[in-house]
């Protein structure tokens, strides 16, 4: 069921294929109640013609939860958004951000910023078709253009469509000639972009992305901005998150590392026996004793190839007593 009253934007943490999937999510949950989390994108392709039922599927508690898309034709987007309505999700993201080759093949993601009309158009056929809030995330520009006529044409015609709420990494898509690796390092972060953009549609939301690291950005960020989104710091670094509750104005009781992963015992278990990996499972908390006494051991252990063969909850009991040991020197 969909959350009645949501916390703000505030903060959020990206989505990331291959790294937020829901396993990542559900432990990002146990750090921190009230951060916004996003699926990895799905594109329309395998909601319409895939294994819905499998792409759709999130757990309970993940709640407050995006779900971004990829895709660019509005009859299967407005397809989409009621499938993704009647799964409970509480937003619904369309990916205008991806710069990879394969993402540029299927006409979708960043190459979408040259199109502002189609962006409107699926954006309006989105929001014909459901209640929950459309969002679109994108980048500042394309290739090396850094004139910023092109980004507020397409905020501009996007938000005339419905669009209230921007997520912008604050960084151009090299459309060729970069990998989604080097586009996330190489083109210079522009801040200044982000923030004259809000000066200029105050009555918008725009939620800042990239290279975003610690708690001091964040609040700095929010000076001007209305809302901040982690990527892999949120993933190398999830502990955190547990900061972030307090800045969003919820503040929740505070967790030891130990407790988070004792708490996330039962649902490990539960896909456990429906024959999930270990693996699959903790992948994602190998960053949750980053730069702790025994880190380094515990990382090495939870990713053992040998021990997670065994597929079972020992090769976690092995790891926290890693970290117990040198708790205790």
């Amino acid at each position: 069921m969909v959350s009645q009253v949501l916390p703000p934007r505030t903060l959020s943490v990206a989505p990331m294929i291959d790294w937020t999937d829901r396993h990542c999510r559900r432990f990002h949950r146990a750090i921190s109640q009230h951060t916004w989390l996003y699926t990895e994108m799905i594109t329309t392709g395998a909601l319409v013609f895939g294994d819905r039922k499998r792409f759709l599927a999130f757990n309970d508690e993940e709640h407050p939860l995006a779900f971004q898309i990829g895709g660019s034709d509005p009859e299967h987007l407005a397809a989409c958004a009621k499938w993704i309505e009647a799964a409970g999700y509480d937003e619904l993201n369309l990916n205008v951000g991806c710069p990879s080759e394969r993402v540029q093949k299927g006409a979708f993601g960043a190459c979408l910023m040259a199109e502002p009309d189609l962006v409107a158009d699926c954006v309006k056929a989105m929001r014909d078709a459901c209640s929950i809030d459309v969002t679109v995330k994108h980048r500042i520009g394309l290739d090396y253009d850094e004139s910023e006529a092109m980004l507020y044409e397409f905020v501009g015609k996007v938000s005339e469509a419905g669009c209230q709420t921007f997520i912008v990494h604050a960084r151009n898509a090299v459309l060729k000639g970069l990998s989604p690796k080097e586009n996330r390092d190489i083109p210079p972060l522009r801040y200044e972009v982000v923030k004259r953009l809000k000066q200029h549609f105050p009555h918008l939301q725009f939620i800042l992305n990239g290279g975003i690291k610690t708690i001091e950005e964040i609040q700095s960020h929010l000076q001007w901005a209305d809302g901040c989104m982690l990527g892999r710091e949120a993933y190398s670094n999830p502990w955190l998150l547990t900061g972030f509750d307090e800045i969003i104005g919820t503040p929740a009781p505070v967790k030891t590392r130990f407790e988070i992963i004792d708490e996330l015992r039962a649902y490990a278990d539960q896909e456990l026996a429906k024959g999930e990996s270990i693996r699959n499972i903790t992948k994602s908390w190998l960053g949750l004793f980053h730069g702790q006494p025994g880190g380094r051991l515990y990382r090495q252990v939870l990713s053992d190839s040998t021990l997670l063969k065994a597929n079972s909850w020992q090769v976690v009991e092995d790891a926290l007593a890693k970290m117990a040991k040198h708790a205790m020197v």
